[in-house]
């Protein structure tokens, strides 16, 4: 890998922490819907604190519904605040557990939290999403658990910041056509939403 970015993954607490709060001070919009997704970061066996840029993020690729406005792209595991939900926290692990098979261990595996953030499209549903980081364990493994999940993959963090995987993907709304970037790795894009949480995350924690 190229480049890897300097830093331990023990550093992404603190880095979090002083950007954003503490991970349970996160509370719902009332005006807007509310969902909660999982940045779930996976250290190399062996590497008990290792150079962040060797932790893998653990992604979907959503399947392909026309009832779901992010249909077929890639995504963070995660979903909308149900009330059964005690916290968006709680949130976050329920959704990652209900597509992927991974369970997270909270707080015991809660690295933070970044902003929250909203669609810029106008067509997409008025929602606040929330990203909750998450350590997990070196042998932790992924799988397809939900019919709206494709296919589920990790990406080393020195892969998603590394430059050269820089894109584009042409995107129209209406009458307008537009250039959105994106990170393209092993033949996908993540751009829209995701782009925004992985970079706004990497910005925090990578120098």
């Amino acid at each position: 890998m190229h480049g890897v970015p300097f830093g331990k993954l023990s550093s992404v607490a603190a880095a979090l922490a002083s950007a954003h709060g503490a991970a349970d001070s996160a509370r719902p919009d009332r005006a807007r819907r509310n969902a909660a997704v999982a940045l779930v970061l996976r250290p190399p066996l062996g590497e008990p604190d290792p150079p962040l840029g060797l932790c893998e993020l653990l992604t979907i690729e959503r399947a392909k519904s026309p009832h779901d406005p992010w249909s077929g792209q890639m995504a963070l595991p995660g979903g909308r605040l149900d009330p059964a939900d005690g916290s968006l926290i709680e949130a976050a692990v329920r959704e990652t557990r209900e597509e992927t098979g991974v369970r997270l261990e909270a707080p015991e595996g809660m690295l933070g939290r970044s902003e929250p953030l909203r669609p810029l499209r106008p067509e997409n549903p008025p929602i606040s999403v929330w990203p909750f980081v998450f350590r997990a364990l070196s042998q932790t493994t992924a799988h397809v658990a939900s019919p709206e999940v494709a296919s589920v993959h990790w990406f080393a963090l020195a892969d998603l910041a590394d430059p050269r995987n820089l894109g584009s993907v042409a995107w129209t709304g209406g009458s307008a056509a537009r250039s959105l970037p994106c990170i393209r790795l092993e033949g996908r894009a993540i751009w829209g939403l995701t782009y925004r949480i992985v970079t706004r995350f990497m910005e925090v924690t990578l120098p």
